[in-house]
């Protein structure tokens, strides 16, 4: 239970300042300072986001930078060039103008007279992104980073490519989130008139990200740009990853681990994307009082004991029967001295003929699997979860069904493991051009079957996303795939299923034909997993969440989620609808209200990957009452594909109390990289 207690110290708000760059452009920065900073300087922790301080982040801003300036910090959160109230344009993730400016900001932020001139640097998702690339840059200034749900590899890791397959899921859902809040315009309570010459640059700019994605086929240049893992040495300030299983860039927390040499530390917990002090599923934890343990550590220069502490402590998730959401999990904490946990010991499985895998290698046999295209989308669930309603997936038997599987027998005492499950295979493909999926079950004794992990590759990249080569059809090749890492206890009684099939809709993209994989089971066909001791010492536990008094806003309306799939029997096309924080209008005391609708539909019709396509509807409206303003934003995108070329139309529409002011379409054709 979160306890929710008033702030003793007093704090002054500035509701927004202005960062002049050295090229005159102005970024608007909102800043919490503990009372008397200007005689008493303090440290400082800095934000950089798109998602406009004024009223995107606002609510989750006040749970957290009140909390850090209470004790002892300046909280610096400060919108990107080109979005919220600050001057520019906004033209792409993580650009070299973004870092740059970044860089910046925190030597603008260093000599504030407010400050000591020590910097820390944190963010989640694009904030923890970039948290991360300018660490590697080293400015002199930031002494620490605490990043959560990223990730060091933007094509590998993220929500264009998993596996060199193109995300059917999120790819076009996130540019178009993208091409809405580009076209988003600056509260004219701070810019003033120059608010509406502002807000028609940024649209007549404005460009669907999904294109330029879509142009990056491979990991070239344009992906390894941003990603820290070309260079892991680069980052040399300490640096706290944070994630949980249910978000969808917790790999890379194991990662940073094993590969930095600064000091780090690393926590994964049960949570989705969101912040660990209220986070679900739950158990949340303390995590203001974790971070300021942290900060004081390094920007204090405290001896607070929290780098004596284990360098990475993980949930361990107890056996739970599938549901679409958990309030809850049981489980325990799993602390360990490095990555990968010097406790954990190999174990391997083989994938046998019969159907079973088993401890010692069966006769090799090749067993046969097409799959089906519409079975997943009613039962994989989230990519990035937020542990909202139906965010975790289903029942997987149905998957199960459609996949060439090899389970266990039932196990005769529990079973945890902690890390990357991989999976080698020998396997044939009937196509150039094909899908992998492979998921890691827990089959409980009436069958009902858990997905614990999984991965999905594009097979012309099973040796290289930057150069792919085509399979030889009929050719056996070895494919090794690591699944998502993860933290697992098995039951006893349970069984071990691996399930693999060539089709993962809409996690990913169909290939162009329908395709027939070869699985030469047998001794060239293995599972491993990282098992822990069957008991380990829990860690001493976190602190209960604290947390500040929220901001006083009014809630006008709350959206109810919604993951609804439909089939229609006669046409054989399978629909899911999906609404994503969809029908949210809030108050601001600020006087600004925003309104936010969004709806994905992902379709599909059986036996015919080329009818796969995906649709996006988003608006996003703001008032001021006292300035009689108001103004929406709506964009429609679609995505679909012929054997050769990706498809994608956007349109987007301006409305200024109610008249429209812009309206403009973008047709992309984009030839298909062997995906």
């Amino acid at each position: 239970m979160a306890t929710v207690r008033e702030l003793h110290r007093p704090v002054e708000l500035i509701e927004n300042e202005w960062v002049t760059l050295s090229d005159g452009t102005r970024l608007a920065a909102k800043i919490w300072l503990p009372e008397g900073a200007t005689e008493n300087p303090v440290p400082a922790i800095f934000e950089f986001l798109p998602y406009r301080k004024g009223d995107g982040t606002v609510i989750r801003d006040e749970l957290r930078y009140p909390y850090f300036a209470a004790h002892g910090y300046a909280g610096v959160r400060v919108d990107l060039r080109g979005s919220g109230e600050s001057d520019g344009i906004l033209d792409d993730e993580y650009s070299p103008q973004e870092l740059a400016d970044a860089v910046e900001t925190i030597a603008w932020i260093a000599g504030q007279e407010w400050c000591t001139g020590s910097v820390g640097m944190t963010g989640i998702s694009w904030g923890g992104f970039n948290a991360l690339q300018v660490a590697a840059l080293q400015p002199p200034a930031l002494k620490a980073i605490i990043t959560l749900c990223s990730t060091d590899d933007r094509y590998g890791d993220d929500v264009h490519y998993r596996g060199g397959a193109v995300e059917g899921l999120d790819m076009l859902h996130w540019s178009a989130y993208m091409l809405m809040a580009n076209g988003q315009p600056p509260d004219p309570a701070l810019v003033g008139e120059r608010w509406r010459e502002m807000w028609l640059a940024r649209m007549d700019a404005n460009e669907p990200l999904v294109a330029t994605w879509l142009a990056h086929q491979r990991r070239d240049a344009y992906w390894k740009h941003g990603s820290v893992c070309e260079d892991y040495s680069a980052i040399t300030c300490a640096m706290y990853a944070v994630g949980g299983w249910q978000d969808g860039y917790t790999n890379a927390i194991p990662r940073l681990l094993q590969n930095l040499s600064c000091p780090r530390k690393g926590l994964i917990g049960p949570w989705g994307h969101k912040f660990p002090h209220t986070a679900t599923p739950g158990p949340a934890i303390g995590f203001l009082q974790e971070s300021l343990r942290f900060w004081d550590q390094w920007l204090k220069d405290e001896e607070t004991g929290v780098m004596d502490e284990p360098m990475l402590r993980a949930y361990v998730h107890d056996s739970i029967r599938p549901q679409p959401t958990y309030p809850m999990r049981a489980g325990r904490w799993f602390a360990d001295t490095a990555w990968p946990p010097p406790s954990a010991a190999e174990r391997s499985w083989h994938l046998n003929a019969d159907g079973l895998l088993g401890d010692q290698p069966g006769a090799a046999a090749e067993l046969r699997v097409s799959g089906l295209l519409a079975t997943a989308i009613a039962t994989s669930g989230t990519w990035c979860g937020e542990g909202a309603a139906a965010d975790s997936p289903g029942d997987q038997r149905t998957e199960d069904g459609a996949s060439l599987c090899f389970t266990s027998q039932p196990l005769a005492e529990p079973l945890s493991f902690l890390g990357f499950p991989r999976v080698a295979l020998e396997l044939a493909s009937d196509r150039p051009v094909a899908g992998l999926c492979v998921r890691l079950c827990e089959v409980f004794p009436d069958g009902a079957s858990a997905l614990i992990s999984r991965q999905i590759l594009n097979l012309t990249h099973r040796d290289s996303d930057e150069h792919p080569e085509p399979m030889v059809p009929g050719q056996k090749t070895k494919v090794a795939v690591q699944l998502d890492a993860n933290g697992h206890r098995f039951a006893a009684g349970s069984r071990i299923r691996v399930a693999i099939s060539p089709n993962y809709w809409p996690w990913m993209w169909p290939a162009p034909e329908p395709v027939t994989l070869t699985v030469f089971a047998g001794p060239g066909c293995t599972l491993e997993l990282p098992v822990l001791p069957q008991s380990f010492p829990e860690p001493p536990p976190f602190e209960e969440p604290e947390i500040p008094p929220p901001l006083p806003y009014q809630t006008l309306a709350v959206g109810t989620p919604c993951r609804e799939v439909t089939t229609d029997a006669v046409a054989g096309t399978t629909r899911m609808r999906f609404l994503w924080e969809s029908g949210d209008d809030v108050l601001l005391p600020t006087g600004m209200r925003s309104k936010f609708e969004n709806e994905a539909v992902y379709s599909i019709k059986e036996g015919e990957p080329l009818s796969a396509s995906v649709t996006v509807m988003m608006a996003i409206e703001f008032e001021r009452e006292e300035r009689d303003w108001m103004i929406r934003i709506e964009t429609v995108s679609e995505m679909s594909c012929d054997h050769d070329t990706f498809r994608v139309t956007d349109r987007l529409d301006a409305f200024e109390n109610g008249a429209r002011v812009r309206a403009q379409t973008w047709h992309n054709e984009i030839p298909r990289d062997l995906g």
